[in-house]
């Protein structure tokens, strides 16, 4: 599972890289503000996730048993 972590993390990385090398925004602003939200989303979960306990804590709020 540490490897979807990874992934998740790498990919949030990439967003925000795209959206921040995005100069002169013709087609829309809101892809760019959209590239930023989930690229520090996807950062913020994939590290969350990479905790050590953060599979209790996500067993505790999913109650998957």
């Amino acid at each position: 599972m540490g490897f979807w972590y990874l992934l998740l993390l790498l990919i949030g990385i990439v967003l925000l890289i795209v959206g921040a090398t995005t100069k002169g925004v013709s087609r829309s602003v809101k892809i760019v503000i959209l590239l930023f939200v989930f690229g520090i989303l996807f950062i913020f979960i994939s590290l969350i996730l990479m905790l050590p306990g953060s599979s209790y804590v996500l067993d505790e709020l999913l109650k998957i048993r």
